[in-house]
C-alpha cells in the first residue's frame, strides 16, 4: 500500500521546520471524526481545513474560509495529506520553506461522514466556531469548491453590503456644554474619505462614491489580513502624515497618482494612515441601526493598531475636544450624539461639523447665481461697521444644496437694484443684490491685506 505521507516528507526538512515530520513507518488510527482549520498566514492568507481519514488529515487550502452563506460558494484546493500530529500544530514556519509563514488553530472539532467519494465529500462539522453541514466538489484537476447546505449560521445573519454610501455631517456650532454627555467629539482630518470592506482576510477601499480604490492605496491591503477571518464594513479617513500632522498636499498627490510605479514609490515615500471612526458591519450583524455609543464600543474590541492604520479617538468634552484640535493645526472637530444611527448617504443633523477656526458674524448683501441661475453660487458678505456694511469677501463653501434652496426665497424677498456695500466693492455682472437683512457665521483664515476674508466658509443662517 503506498505511503499516503509521501508527499507530504518530499515537500519538508525535519531540520528546517518546525511541523512535525513523522518517520515511515505504520500510520496512526483514530476514528476518523476529527477537524482541525489553520489559519495560515503564508505568502497569501488562508483556511487549511483538514479531516481525519484513514490515519492523515485529508486537506484543503480554503483562500477565503468557509462560506456561512449558501448562496456562494468558495474555492478549496486539495493539498497534500498531512500526518495526524499537524491536528495540534501552531508555530511560524520558516520564510523560504513551502508554506512559510505564521500558522495558528482557528477551530477544531469532531464530524461525521455523509458521502465520501473522489469527487464529493459531504461532512457535517461540529465545533466551537465551524457548524454546519458542507460539501467539497471537484471541479478540476485540484481544484475543488465547498458549498455550505445549511441555512445561515443565525436568523438574523446579513451578507456583508457590496457598497455603502457614508453618512455626512452637517456645519454646526459646538454643542452647550450642558449637553456633553449627549454628544462624543472626534478630529476632523481633513483626509479622503474611504470604506473598507473586509471579508475572507482580503480589504477592498472605496472612496465616498463607491469607486473601487484600493490600487492607489497598497499599503491598506495588509488591513484584510490582519483582521482574519473577521467580515467587518469600516468607515474613516485616509491622511498621509508629515511630522505627525495630516498634509493635504501629500494627499492629494497620492489621490492623483496612477501608475502602478508611482504609486509603489510613494506608497514608501508618502505612505497613507486609515483612521478609523465607524463600524458599519460586523461577522454577519448590520450595525447600521444601533447607536453611536455601541458602535464605537465594537470597534474599539477589533483593536485595530497598525503600521498604516488606527481607530481614531472619541474624546467626552467638546471644548477640550476642539482646543486639541487647534493644537494639532486641524479645521475642527465633528460632534457626534452617541444615542444616533448611521444614517447611509444623508448629511445628518446627528453628526455636526464644527470648525476650529476663528468665526465671524457677516452680513448678506449680494449672490451669484451657480449652475442653476435661480440658485445662489455664491455670497457676497460684507461686515456690520458704523459707516454701514463693508465688504468682507466670497462665501463659496458651505454652501450645500438645501442651504440654497432654503435661501433662494429669502433672498428674492429681499431683492434690491443697488450694492448696500459701502466704500470699494466689487460689481460682478450677474450679482443680485439685496438688503442686508440677513445675517450668517461664517469660519475663515484671517484677513488679507485688502480686506477681504480668507477662504471662508459658510457654518449657518440666522
Amino acid at each position: 500500500m503506498a505511503d499516503k505521507l509521501t508527499t507530504y516528507r518530499r515537500m519538508r526538512d525535519a531540520r528546517r521546520t518546525p511541523e512535525p515530520v513523522p518517520s515511515d513507518g505504520p500510520l496512526p488510527q483514530g476514528n476518523d471524526d476529527t477537524f482541525v482549520i489553520q489559519e495560515h498566514h503564508a505568502r497569501r492568507l488562508h483556511w487549511d481545513v483538514r479531516l481525519e481519514r484513514g490515519g492523515v488529515l485529508v486537506s484543503w487550502a480554503v483562500p477565503r474560509g468557509l462560506p456561512l452563506d449558501p448562496a456562494t460558494n468558495h474555492l478549496a484546493v486539495h493539498t497534500e495529506d498531512h500526518p495526524l500530529e499537524y491536528a495540534s500544530f501552531e508555530g511560524v514556519i520558516p520564510r523560504g520553506e513551502y508554506g512559510g509563514g505564521k500558522m495558528i488553530i482557528w477551530d477544531r472539532g469532531r464530524y461525521v461522514v455523509e458521502k465520501w467519494t473522489d469527487r464529493e465529500v459531504k461532512v457535517v462539522l461540529d465545533g466551537t466556531r465551524a457548524r454546519g453541514r458542507y460539501v467539497f466538489f471537484r471541479v478540476r484537476d485540484r481544484d475543488w469548491m465547498v458549498h455550505r447546505m445549511d441555512p445561515p449560521p443565525t436568523p438574523d445573519w446579513r451578507p456583508m453590503p457590496e457598497h455603502v454610501v457614508p453618512m455626512r455631517p452637517v456645519a454646526g456650532p459646538l454643542p452647550d456644554p450642558a449637553e456633553d454627555g449627549g454628544w462624543a467629539y472626534e478630529m476632523n482630518w481633513g483626509g479622503a474619505r474611504a470604506v473598507v470592506f473586509v471579508e475572507g482576510g482580503r480589504a477592498r477601499v472605496d472612496d465616498a462614491g463607491g469607486d473601487d480604490i484600493t490600487s492607489r492605496y497598497p499599503e491598506l491591503r495588509a488591513l484584510g489580513p490582519e483582521l482574519g477571518s473577521t467580515v467587518c464594513v469600516l468607515d474613516g479617513e485616509i491622511v498621509v502624515l508629515d511630522g505627525g500632522r495630516p498634509s493635504g498636499a501629500r494627499l492629494r498627490e497620492r489621490a492623483s497618482t496612477q501608475t502602478p510605479a508611482q504609486i509603489r514609490r510613494l506608497s514608501t515615500a508618502a505612505p497613507v494612515t486609515y483612521l478609523v471612526f465607524d463600524l458599519l458591519h460586523l461577522d454577519g450583524r448590520d450595525t447600521l441601526d444601533v447607536s453611536y455609543t455601541e458602535r464605537r464600543e465594537l470597534l474599539d474590541r477589533l483593536g485595530l493598531r497598525g503600521s498604516h492604520w488606527d481607530t481614531s479617538p472619541s474624546f467626552d468634552g467638546g471644548a477640550a475636544a476642539l482646543q486639541a484640535s487647534r493644537d494639532l493645526g486641524l479645521d475642527g472637530i465633528v460632534a457626534k450624539r452617541r444615542d444616533a444611527p448611521y444614517e447611509v448617504g444623508r448629511r445628518s443633523p446627528a453628526w455636526r461639523e464644527v470648525s476650529g477656526r476663528p468665526t465671524l458674524e457677516v452680513v448678506i448683501g449680494g449672490w451669484t447665481p451657480g449652475r442653476d441661475p435661480g440658485l445662489p453660487g455664491a455670497l457676497l458678505v460684507g461686515v456690520a461697521t458704523d459707516d454701514g456694511v463693508a465688504y468682507a469677501g466670497t462665501v463659496r463653501s458651505g454652501l450645500s444644496a438645501a442651504v440654497k434652496e432654503t435661501l433662494a426665497p429669502r433672498l428674492r424677498r429681499l431683492a434690491r437694484k443697488t450694492s448696500p456695500f459701502t466704500g470699494h466693492a466689487p460689481t460682478p455682472a450677474d450679482a443680485q443684490w439685496v438688503r442686508p437683512a440677513l445675517t450668517a457665521d461664517v469660519s475663515h483664515d484671517g484677513w488679507t491685506p485688502d480686506g477681504r476674508l480668507r477662504r471662508p466658509t459658510l457654518l449657518r443662517l440666522h
